[in-house]
């Protein structure tokens, strides 16, 4: 494996496409046999990273090709509808056609019933696909909620470590509370279609308060006065909001029209983007914010490992059986909060709840009669088992760094 791993590395650092694609396929994989493997290849990228850090904080390296340094990762969010994969199309191409390398990653909404994806938006970047200085990849969301995929982060450490200096990731089409591609971008741009909403809706909170530019996309032919109103409309609300980084000397968000058919206003889109980064490079909020973003990053593959440790272990799925079927057997809407019958005695006691005696005596406390259970009460009863459970697996030593 630790040869493989040498080799698929190289070919990596070689800027191969198809290296890539396969080192992206082990970290998105559920294969047991992939992960190790996917481990060793992001081990691997961190070894060379402290080895050859390279350049910091400089806006373009110049040379044979521009580069940007350290590379500028843009975060692309918006509605369905809205021409995100066009506008990442015409963007890239430009920046292709001026030395960027450009790497794309687009990530597909899953089906609830089948769990496939279609994987449609890299058809609609054909010429950039076909760019042998771009890169375009579209992932499943594989059911993860917020917009990106489960190992969206890791795939654009892969990117970079590639030699693309621009990473491009494109959310699924979001709504307005669906804001984890902040959590992965330097630059988060929010695209929208025309006639897309009035200043209220541009002041309600969500995604908007983490973009650092909004685009009016489709700005063009019969769709060009309603792009004026709506970006007319936004401006009016981020102005009395509050900025995204309050030593921000450019103050709100710039709210640029382009269109992504004729190219117009793609340069300045590109440039309110720089100028974004060109902040975080200056105040030195770079390394905070992607600091940040690492620890977010551990806290949720932690929780998504703990989900899956525990959802796994028969007695606690045994206990979840129980609660769940005795609330569904009470009429008179008890899922929604209303009070169920008693804890069910059999189930719930077995395994690593043993010791802990049903919902009522537990919340109860004393000699009193026992609460009946509710939602809220059989959950704080699985998460003492599940508390009780992981004491028993791990080892004292786990807790230290």
């Amino acid at each position: 494996m630790e040869a493989a791993t040498a080799e698929l590395l190289r070919r990596m650092a070689l800027g191969e496409r198809q290296a890539l694609a396969r080192a992206i396929t082990l970290v998105e994989s559920s294969s047991a046999r992939h992960q190790a493997q996917a481990e060793h290849l992001l081990a691997g990228i961190i070894r060379a990273r402290k080895r050859s850090p390279g350049v910091r904080n400089q806006e373009v390296v110049t040379g044979q090709n521009l580069k940007l340094c350290p590379p500028l990762r843009l975060g692309i969010a918006g509605p369905p509808g809205a021409g995100k994969s066009t506008l990442i199309e015409a963007l890239g191409r430009q920046l292709t056609g001026a030395g960027h390398r450009v790497a794309v990653l687009s990530v597909d909404p899953s089906s609830r019933v089948t769990r496939g994806s279609i994987l449609g938006d890299k058809s609609r970047m054909h010429e950039l696909s076909r760019d042998p200085r771009a890169f375009v990849r579209p992932t499943p969301s594989g059911g993860h909620l917020g917009g990106l995929a489960r190992r969206t982060a890791d795939a654009v450490a892969l990117c970079e470590f590639s030699g693309y200096d621009v990473v491009v990731v494109e959310t699924v089409g979001v709504g307005q509370s669906e804001d984890s591609v902040d959590g992965v971008a330097d630059v988060v741009c929010l695209v929208l279609p025309p006639a897309s909403g009035d200043e209220l809706q541009g002041a309600k909170k969500g995604i908007l308060e983490v973009a650092d530019l909004v685009v009016v996309n489709k700005c063009d032919g019969g769709l060009l006065q309603a792009a004026r109103a709506t970006a007319s409309d936004y401006r009016a609300a981020l102005h009395l909001g509050r900025p995204k980084h309050k030593a921000n000397p450019l103050g709100a968000a710039p709210v640029l029209l382009a269109s992504a058919k004729t190219g117009a206003g793609l340069p300045e889109v590109w440039e309110a983007a720089l100028a974004a980064r060109a902040f975080l490079l200056q105040s030195g909020t770079l390394l905070a914010r992607r600091a940040g973003q690492a620890e977010a990053s551990i806290w949720d593959q932690a929780l998504i490992q703990l989900t899956q440790m525990v959802r796994g272990d028969p007695a606690l799925k045994a206990l979840v059986r129980a609660h769940s079927q005795a609330l569904a057997e009470v009429p008179g809407g008890a899922l929604l909060g209303g009070q169920a019958g008693g804890c069910p005695r059999g189930g719930p006691n077995a395994g690593p709840d043993a010791r802990a005696g049903p919902v009522g005596e537990q919340e109860g406390g004393g000699g009193g009669p026992p609460m009946e259970a509710t939602p809220r009460s059989a959950a704080a009863h699985l998460a003492r088992a599940i508390a009780r459970r992981l004491a028993e697996l791990l080892p004292g030593d786990e807790l230290r760094p």
